[in-house]
């Protein structure tokens, strides 16, 4: 009679850690079918605002144009809420939607504060440089920081698309920037990540259709 209440209890906690690892399994498809349409979202605006600000700064020979940078998560983040409204289903909140929501809040944390000291130590070091050395010299830990950012949300999702994005993103663009011989090109580092971002967007949609 004991040996069948055990096999009971072992069956019932197994079947609950099946029950618990299908549900999770079913969130990161969700999250991920869900995230397809953001990808696009913010792959087209740092596509746009990349080629906005490198042909305002090719044309005028002005660096301060960089500062239309500011502009898109302003933009971004109404669209996305746009967005979100269309679909009731996003409202519903779960431990994998909080890691991923946690890992690009702590990459918009650290990038401002990269951009932050960046401009503070190069205007306390010498006045000549200015914000635009600053935003340059910001470029490579920024793009760095943002291809973790998406690597590590593959990981959590467990999807190698994004993963592999990440990757590209990172490593392509400090090979970009490396490689740039001038520093008004590098501004195309954000329309490479922007362009991949796209098509991560676009396959994930593929997958999940």
């Amino acid at each position: 009679m004991e040996n069948t209440n055990e096999k009971n209890k072992e069956m019932t906690a197994q079947e609950s850690l099946s029950l618990i690892t299908e549900t999770l399994n079913n969130s990161r498809k969700e999250i991920t079918r869900r995230g397809g349409k953001y990808f696009l979202l913010w792959g087209a605006l740092l596509t746009i605002f990349s080629l906005l600000v490198y042909l305002l700064w090719k044309t005028t020979g002005h660096g301060e144009w960089n500062f239309l940078w500011f502009a898109m998560p302003a933009i971004g983040i109404i669209l996305e809420r746009m967005l979100r409204k269309k679909d009731v289903t996003d409202r519903a909140k779960n431990d994998v939607s909080r890691i991923i929501g946690g890992i690009w809040a702590a990459f918009g944390i650290f990038s401002c504060a990269l951009a932050l000291f960046t401009v503070i130590y190069t205007e306390m070091g010498s006045g000549l440089f200015g914000p635009l050395a600053a935003a340059l010299s910001m470029t490579p830990g920024i793009i760095s920081l943002f291809g973790l950012a998406e690597c590590i949300t593959g990981v959590a999702l467990k999807n190698w698309t994004i993963k592999i994005a990440g990757f590209v993103t990172g490593i392509g663009g400090l090979s970009i920037y490396y490689i740039s011989g001038s520093t008004i090109e590098q501004m195309f580092i954000f329309t490479f990540s922007g362009i991949v971002l796209v098509a991560t967007g676009l396959i994930v949609k593929f997958q999940y259709r």
